[in-house]
Order: structure tokens, then sequence, then C-alpha cells
């Protein structure tokens, strides 16, 4: 789950897993495989941005908690 923020600054979760489509035109639209859509402030590089580190922090707590048994 990545925050970001819609047009009227108004911050929003969205499900990483489910973006299908992130287009710049020049608003940044993320499309669902649900068919929704959401306008963003961030580019679509700061959004993949905020995926990696959320994949990363995801893959990480998965490592520690299989290393604590």
């Amino acid at each position: 789950m990545i925050y970001v923020t819609k047009l009227n600054d108004e911050e929003v979760v969205v499900n990483c897993d489910l973006i299908e489509v992130i287009e710049e035109t020049p608003n940044t639209i993320i499309t669902l495989t649900t068919g929704k859509k959401i306008i963003a402030k961030e580019s679509s590089k700061e959004i993949i941005e905020k995926i990696i580190r959320y994949k990363t922090y995801l893959s990480k707590r998965l490592r520690e908690g299989h290393d604590n048994g």
C-alpha cells in the first residue's frame, strides 16, 4: 500500500498490487486492475519509487520474520 495525493490534496492509500497503468497526461493517472482511475499529484517516477520502497520494506520484514523463527 502506498500513499498518493489527489489533486484536491486529499491523501489516499492505494494497493500497489492493483496498479495496471500509470500515465502522465500531464496529470498522473493511475489505472487499477478494477478499472478505477486515480489522478495523483506525484509523478509516475515518484509513484514507482514509492512502490519500490514499499516492496523493499515488505521483503525486509519477511526476511526478518523468517530469520526470527
